[in-house]
């Protein structure tokens, strides 16, 4: 038992966060090798001031992507330019970049704004520079317009981020998305928080309070709930809580240990771990019906379990082989197969969305860093360069992990791509946030 709880320490995400809950994320590896863009500064086509700069928040995602470095606005050829048709290929013959996004932003009735922007290819407008008349509509790669609301700026601008990254890699962008955590404030007579925000830390949202621990968030798949881990009744409860209407289902209360709530692909179901039979083993549970399956039994711990895309097989980790390893259990035959061989320990661990590659912690010579394994080939890269890195939570497109780790002595949250070449770390500021996790797209 004692050992479980360690588990737990080790595979629970500390970081802290800014007071006005942006995560300004300080890039530390990888800007050397991300394709140049640029992004020129909207256009402002109404009165007084705009009410948020939309380019700011795109270049702020394409930076955060790992993917893009958006060039210094200041050295852009032309900062005025809202649409291609003012485009000038001479001016723009020596940049080097992938492409330009440009817009604007006029008011479009009470409260109302209408955005447009346009990806122009540069690359294709230097290879056509010099011979005659370039017709302005093929330079374009993708042209929008769209009426929002001045609640919508943010949400809108990832919503650009999301196409470029798309149209530019071939890869659903995931900018769009929600990260779920909770916030130990301590002092306060509630001090444990569930939240969620925008992925960058924007639009903040406290979904529970707590006098006691509260753990483990996981999304469910269409984005809407959350399952949880709460001890506010004194005791390991399993809760599933609608984000918008706040209601909430109690879906596991057993004696001992109710745990590490996973949702199935369907949503229908919850893979935990429970200890109600004695040794903590994987269950599964109808959340409609509160029927109860057991996947494991084994006289060793099981815990941690993830679903495999097509949900017929859970990833969980066990220490049946002496010490903690990954396996994979089948749920219609139970058999059960040992995923991990390398390092002392492996832990933690999860399926990328597109059923390739598996995420976990990894622990080498005493260091524990986030790794990556190839299902295919069984070929392990180590992908953090830390010593004690914990929790990672994969974004739904696959291409960026988030994980616990510590900085100067402290507990922070940092990132890094699932090709290992692009790092980032979110620096400290008060009070403690936990378990992060990743939602899917929205």
């Amino acid at each position: 038992m004692k050992k479980l709880v360690k588990w737990f320490v080790l595979v629970s995400v500390v970081l802290t966060m800014p007071a006005r809950a942006a995560l300004d994320i300080v890039i530390t590896e990888g800007v050397d090798q991300a394709r140049p863009i640029a992004v020129v500064p909207f256009v402002w086509q109404g009165e007084g001031a705009i009410p948020e700069s939309i380019s700011d928040v795109v270049m702020s995602d394409l930076s955060r992507s790992g993917t893009f470095q958006p060039l210094d606005t200041r050295s852009l050829p032309q900062g005025n330019i809202s649409d291609v048709n003012q485009f000038k290929v001479d001016s723009w013959s020596s940049v080097v970049a992938d492409a330009v996004i440009v817009g604007s932003v006029k008011p479009y009735g009470a409260d109302q704004f209408l955005v447009t922007f346009e990806l122009i290819d540069i690359v294709k407008a230097q290879l056509q520079a010099g011979k005659g008349p370039v017709n302005a509509s093929e330079l374009l790669l993708e042209s929008r317009e769209t009426v929002i609301s001045a609640s919508q700026f943010r949400q809108y601008a990832h919503r650009i981020s999301d196409v470029v990254y798309e149209k530019l890699t071939g890869i659903r962008g995931a900018f769009l998305t929600r990260i779920a955590y909770v916030v130990v404030k301590q002092g306060e007579k509630s001090p444990y928080h569930l939240m969620i925000s925008d992925y960058d830390g924007y639009n903040e949202q406290m979904l529970l309070r707590s006098p006691e621990p509260l753990m483990s968030p996981t999304w469910s798949p269409d984005g809407r709930r959350l399952a949880y881990v709460s001890f506010e009744n004194r005791k390991a409860e399993i809760f599933v809580q609608d984000i918008y209407t706040q209601a909430r289902t109690k879906v596991s209360s057993f004696d001992g240990i109710n745990g590490a709530p996973a949702f199935s692909p369907d949503g229908k179901k919850l893979a935990v771990t429970l200890s109600k039979d004695g040794q903590p083993e994987i269950y599964t549970i109808d959340i409609a019906t509160k029927a109860i399956k057991r996947v494991t039994d084994h006289y060793a711990i099981d815990t941690e379990a993830s679903w495999f895309p097509d949900g017929k097989s859970l990833l969980f980790t066990s220490e049946r082989g002496g010490r903690p390893q990954l396996y994979k259990v089948d749920l219609d035959t139970n058999k059960v197969t040992r995923m991990t061989f390398e390092g002392e320990w492996n832990l933690g661990g999860s399926i990328t969305p597109d059923g390739r590659s598996m995420i976990f912690v990894n622990r080498t010579n005493g260091n524990f860093n986030i790794a990556r394994m190839d299902l295919a080939t069984r070929f392990m890269q180590v992908l953090s360069s830390t010593r004690l890195d914990e929790s990672p939570s994969v974004a739904p497109n696959g291409t960026m992990v988030i994980y616990g780790t510590t900085h100067q002595g402290k507990q922070v949250l940092a990132a890094v791509s699932t090709d290992g070449r692009f790092k980032a770390r979110l620096p400290v500021g008060q009070g403690e946030v936990k378990s992060p996790a990743w939602s899917p797209f929205l």
